[in-house]
């Protein structure tokens, strides 16, 4: 049988348009990956900026020790007109605290955290360097729901936990009011968790509807091990991150050449405080016994110049049952001496006064965990102690 002239012209035609249109759309795909690829490539030279040394953790990250004016930090549009240097520091102390202006700023201070002893060369500060696929991987995990969160919406009120988020945690109560800092000291424990969950306890600085957490996590989507690590989150102009990989620059301002957020927690305690600086307005990270100045957050990153509310205690993510143990894995039996624990709870008033006692406080739990709030003095040193953790639900 054979095809007439128009038949034969007719199929020509619909397999060189099918061709035309399979390249297209190939071209199409080809365009959109390379796209992707070159916006990857961006953020990777954007994190890991040109390096004085390369240097690793005890636990084998390789960090870069970036120029301080260099850091992400100061990529911020914002930042053009200021002058931050590395030598800075709180200017101002809060009234009734232990907080002390330092003479000198020790180099040794966290130096057990490094291979080398020491950390980064005086005038830089470490920078995690960060590969392609732990950056497909991040940007994943933080488009999802599991970002840090605190018990309460944006409107104040309770949050409902059947967003696989759970909390065990003491807060403000009352009226929202203005407070320029917070603190407390803090057990570290490393508890089991599955490779899409994360158990922390945490320090929930809330201002407006933006906010700082500072505290240990275990976060094996973020640091890809199971390890209790060190962490600061920044919610600011409604979006989040952690440590220092903020787009655009909105997070923290690192000062330190022997820290940096994403370290081993170690076993312990180990002390926080988020201090508001009278001088200038900037908020400051104050960490260990000594309260060593860690970073800073500019005063123009927050909306609000006031925090509003705080909350101490334990958040738990697991996007479907069970969901992980929190703290030591146990509820609270009373004592300090075996209970996940969190004391030394301070807040700042607007006048710049500490209160120890921090009387205005209320407990949030659901029923998969537990939290106790007291001022009993049994234990030397406990201040406000708050007792809390749970083995997760089922």
């Amino acid at each position: 049988m054979k095809l007439g002239c128009p038949l034969l012209v007719m199929l020509s035609c619909y397999i060189l348009c099918c061709s035309l249109l399979m390249s297209h759309c190939h071209g199409i795909a080809e365009t959109s990956k390379s796209f992707e690829d070159f916006e990857i490539e961006k953020k990777l030279k954007l994190i890991n900026k040109p390096a004085v040394k390369i240097i690793k953790s005890i636990s084998g990250e390789r960090y870069g020790c970036v120029d301080f004016y260099k850091q992400p930090g100061l990529d911020h549009s914002s930042m053009k007109n200021h002058t931050f240097t590395y030598k800075m520091c709180l200017m101002s102390y809060p009234e009734g605290s232990k907080m002390k202006r330092k003479t000198h700023t020790s180099n040794k201070t966290f130096g057990h955290l490094w291979e080398n002893g020491i950390g980064c060369p005086v005038g830089t500060v470490p920078i995690l360097r960060v590969t392609k696929n732990a950056l497909l991987k991040l940007k994943s995990f933080i488009a999802n729901n599991s970002n840090p969160q605190s018990s309460w919406s944006k409107t104040y009120e309770p949050a409902s936990s059947n967003d696989g988020h759970h909390f065990a945690v003491i807060r403000t109560k009352g009226k929202p009011k203005r407070y320029t800092g917070a603190s407390m000291n803090v057990a570290t424990y490393t508890p089991l968790v599955g490779p899409m969950q994360f158990s922390d306890a945490r320090m929930h600085f809330q201002i407006g509807n933006e906010f700082m957490q500072v505290g240990w996590t275990v976060n094996p989507q973020l640091y890809h091990d199971f390890n209790s690590r060190l962490f600061v989150f920044t919610s600011s102009g409604g979006r989040g991150c952690y440590h220092l990989l903020c787009p655009n620059g909105f997070g923290m301002i690192l000062v330190r050449q022997d820290f940096t957020p994403g370290l081993l927690a170690g076993q312990g305690d180990i002390d926080f405080a988020i201090i508001k600086d009278q001088i200038n307005g900037n908020w400051w990270l104050m960490m260990g016994s000594s309260w060593e100045e860690i970073g800073f957050w500019p005063s123009n990153r927050f909306k609000e110049s006031y925090g509003t509310s705080i909350e101490w205690g334990g958040e738990v993510y697991s996007p479907s049952l069970p969901s992980p143990p929190m703290g030591n894995g146990h509820y609270p039996k009373g004592s300090p001496k075996v209970d996940s624990y969190i004391r030394l709870i301070t807040t700042v008033d607007e006048n710049y006064k500490t209160d120890k006692s921090v009387e205005n406080t209320e407990r949030y739990s659901d029923h998969c965990y537990k939290v106790t709030d007291t001022l009993e003095s049994f234990w030397t040193h406990t201040g406000h102690l708050i007792l809390y953790g749970g083995p997760g639900c089922k």
